[in-house]
């Protein structure tokens, strides 16, 4: 059987090398993002979860890629209840691109006809 070789906890400093941000910006944004809380361990040091990674990530995108302030962020976080995971699918929906512009409104049309036929049922 082979392990996994993921970690379970990562400490400050390779959570601010992966994401590319300093250790007392990830600090400050434990004191701006309630849901944002790393467990310590004995020592006292932070040690961050996957889970912890993916919202520092999502954050990260909101703050410095899609230029939301602080309070933009944290309600827009507060909107998809905290989940990295679809927060992550919704900030790379390319909206810019107006090929999958079209494809998206093309969908949406799609979905409006059909709910149309299920609500005449």
């Amino acid at each position: 059987m082979m392990k996994s070789s993921q970690k379970l906890y990562y400490s400050i400093g390779e959570v601010s090398d992966l994401i590319k941000v300093k250790p007392h910006v990830l600090r400050y944004w434990e004191t701006q993002f309630p849901v944002l809380s790393p467990k310590k361990n004995r020592a006292g040091n932070r040690t961050y979860r996957v889970r912890d990674i993916k919202l520092l990530i999502a954050i990260r995108s909101l703050l410095y890629e899609r230029k939301y302030t602080i309070a933009g962020a944290r309600r827009k976080l507060r909107e998809f209840n905290n989940d990295p995971t679809v927060i992550a699918e919704q900030l790379s929906i390319p909206f810019a691109d107006p090929e999958k512009r079209q494809a998206i409104a093309s969908l949406r049309k799609g979905l409006m006809e059909l709910k149309e036929l299920v609500e005449a049922l």
